[in-house]
């Protein structure tokens, strides 16, 4: 019998193992080559497998008198947080065979195991495995060519999937600019202003500003989410819990603990889309679902996305009518990209936007292939935005795979780095913009917002706002597609030079500079204010590349500089895009950024201060310390005629660590006014 290894023997080259927390990988370009087991190793697995275990699960591992070995099931029950390879085997080393558990040493369990990820798809590596918990738990088993079936993975809730709550309505989310009482969408609007009216908290009593109180997740998932407020209810999130919770007083209304039931990919998630008494989001193992507004009662997921392929859910949904707009994470892992909208009665596919479609097909006119090697990205996972009046669908579509050689895949890409402008009724494309081309230092075009109309967000013509983690602010008009300017928003080094297998030092590094929280805009003042990360990094192509479904695909690796990681908040005219003040961090900036028409621009950092600033100087007006970094959503809302401000804190990015990482789990924060 030819062996899987023998038909999927490769050279692994410069292969990095990522941890399920991105973007806290690390990417050491002298990291050891990936190493699962050997021929060798699978082949003595394969003789002892007859001996010890063909009875029961079968010559070929599939038997019915004892459980498969093999297939989509097994694979996925030994894919999941708590159940993984590393647990796999100390099923095998204790209890393997039954009744004689102990009769095989510690290297013949192995060769066990390695016999059986290689039937599994898992390609071979330069090493034998060795019982390490930490070093086989992160050995995902590949799905090879399975593909998922949507239909197949609808889960219906034990309720049904009629909301027993309501709102908002249709109406209310496209007002939502207006409504200062609430906080409806992931940046406030459509547009992506990140902008309210409200006033009671201003320039002038700001350093008046108390805790009114906290909600504590009461676990250490990372803590980046965006909250939503309707009529005194805020909806927050982490990577598998959803909480209502009482917007002025933080007491839990309900929580719903999501259940994974499939291979996790990164822990991270940004917060939910709500309309009708529906609460939308995504998940880590790739399913879309809804709760019920009024108790937290799941009413339908639908696993639409493939964590076998590396996809995963970490944006914020968006709802339009009756659609549900969202992307999927995962463009180091080479998945194929796409924009997608699905039903929000029942999570069915309405629409799917390709945003790679040349890498997909292998290659094409933009995307050159001397290598013949796979090809992917595309991923879309940060906040979409429209223009209402046309029903046009913006979003920023992020880097190529690999990553780091583009020389490998030459062209410009499509529609790597662009922002594409899409029909949200249809998925037609109306338009695109390349931004940064033939990328070679994962710099994801991140925003594409706040979106403004002429005649009525105090501008001169149609714009959108677009930046990226090559740290440069881009006005667009978004009627000629022609850039405005370009503004640099932390420092920029040897952005030009290719990435050689040599090496090159540039800035920003793979990190920076503008991730998931981008521009405010205060039309008053008629600024833009983003968020940076300020740091640079050494980038070096790999000699060679290999391509392992699902899992990390940088073809290189980077060395971030240990010795300057800062962060900057820059304010901006809209129209000519001149700074008109910046704020230097002592760590990158990746918290939310909110103004009002109190004055007031309000962001965190990852010291876990709330900023409080004069909208027109940048001057400090009043800090708050959190406990712990802040990283996700900071929004302002009324609750009985009383304005709110709310941040989160807590594990906001592993990968820059401030001495309070770890001091808080996640934690939702209010502040207000004393009251009189």
């Amino acid at each position: 019998m030819q062996t899987p290894i023998a038909r999927l023997k490769k050279k692994l080259v410069a292969c990095v193992l990522m941890s399920l927390l991105y973007p806290t990988f690390s990417m050491a370009a002298d990291a050891p080559a990936s190493s699962t087991f050997t021929e060798a190793q699978f082949d003595r697995g394969e003789a002892l497998y007859q001996q010890q275990c063909a009875a029961c699960h079968g010559v070929e591992l599939d038997s019915a008198a004892a459980p498969e070995l093999v297939g989509t099931t097994f694979r996925k029950s030994w894919s999941r947080l708590g159940a993984n390879v590393a647990e796999l085997f100390n099923r095998i080393s204790t209890t393997m065979p039954p009744g004689q558990a102990g009769n095989l040493d510690e290297a013949q369990n192995l060769e066990i195991l390695a016999y059986i990820l290689g039937r599994n798809n898992v390609l071979q590596g330069s090493e034998e495995l060795k019982n390490d918990y930490n070093y086989l738990s992160a050995i995902p088993i590949s799905r090879g060519d399975e593909i998922l079936d949507i239909a197949a993975t609808f889960i219906e809730g034990i309720y049904g999937i009629e909301p027993t709550g309501s709102g908002p309505s249709f109406d209310e989310l496209l007002n939502a600019a207006n409504n200062s009482k609430d906080w409806l969408y992931h940046n406030q609007n459509y547009q992506g202003t990140r902008y309210s009216e409200l006033t009671q908290i201003n320039k002038a009593n700001v350093d008046g500003l108390q805790q009114v109180c906290a909600y504590q997740l009461n676990n250490n998932a990372t803590m980046q989410t965006g909250p939503i407020v309707y009529q005194g209810v805020m909806y927050v999130t982490n990577a598998t819990h959803t909480a209502a919770i009482n917007a002025a007083t933080c007491q839990k209304i309900w929580s719903h603990d999501w259940q994974p039931k499939d291979r996790m990919v990164w822990g991270n998630n940004r917060g939910v889309a709500i309309k009708d008494g529906y609460v939308v989001r995504g998940t880590a193992d790739g399913y879309l679902m809804a709760l019920d507004s009024a108790n937290g009662n799941l009413l339908w997921a639908r696993q639409v996305a493939d964590p076998w392929l590396g996809e995963t859910f970490t944006m914020p949904p968006m709802i339009f009518e009756d659609s549900i707009l969202i992307g999927p994470a995962g463009s180091e892992n080479a998945i194929s990209g796409w924009v997608g909208a699905f039903s929000l009665n029942d999570g069915d596919l309405i629409w799917k936007f390709l945003t790679v479609p040349e890498a997909a097909a292998g290659g094409g006119e933009t995307w050159g292939n001397p290598e013949n090697i796979p090809l992917g990205g595309g991923a879309v996972w940060t906040p979409l935005s429209m223009d209402l009046e046309i029903g046009e669908l913006y979003a920023a579509v992020t880097n190529p795979a690999p990553d780091l050689p583009a020389y490998l895949r030459p062209g410009e890409n499509l529609y790597t780095n662009n922002i594409i402008a899409l029909d949200v009724r249809s998925g037609e494309l109306n338009w695109h913009k390349s931004i940064v081309p033939n990328d070679d230092h994962d710099w994801d075009l991140t925003q594409v917002s706040p979106v403004l109309k002429a005649g009525i967000n105090n501008v001169s013509r149609d714009f959108v706002a677009t930046v990226g983690k090559d740290g440069v602010l881009r006005g667009l008009d978004k009627q000629t597609h022609e850039i405005l300017y370009e503004t640099p928003v932390t420092t920029i080094l040897n952005a030009e030079v290719p990435v050689t297998q040599e090496g090159v030092f540039a800035c920003p590094g793979v990190y920076g500079g503008v991730l998931w929280s981008g521009p405010a805009y205060h039309p008053g003042e008629k600024l833009l204010i983003t968020p940076s990360i300020d740091y640079c990094a050494q980038f070096i192509a790999a000699e060679e590349v290999e391509y392992v479904p699902g899992q990390l695909y940088m073809g290189g690796g980077v060395r971030p500089d240990p010795d300057a990681q800062t962060g900057w908040l820059t304010a901006m005219d809209v129209e000519t895009g001149a700074i008109r003040w910046r704020y230097h961090s002592p760590t990158p900036m990746v918290s939310g950024v909110t103004t009002t028409a109190g004055g007031l621009v309000i962001s965190g950092e990852l010291t876990g201060n709330l900023l409080l600033m004069d909208a027109g100087s940048g001057e400090l007006l009043n800090s708050i310390n959190s406990g712990a970094p802040i990283g996700g959503g900071i929004v302002t809302y009324e609750v009985d005629g009383r304005q709110f401000i709310a941040t989160n804190s807590g594990n906001a990015m592993l990968t820059f660590r401030t001495g309070t990482e770890s001091s808080r789990t996640g934690s939702i924060i209010v502040y207000a006014l004393p009251q009189e």
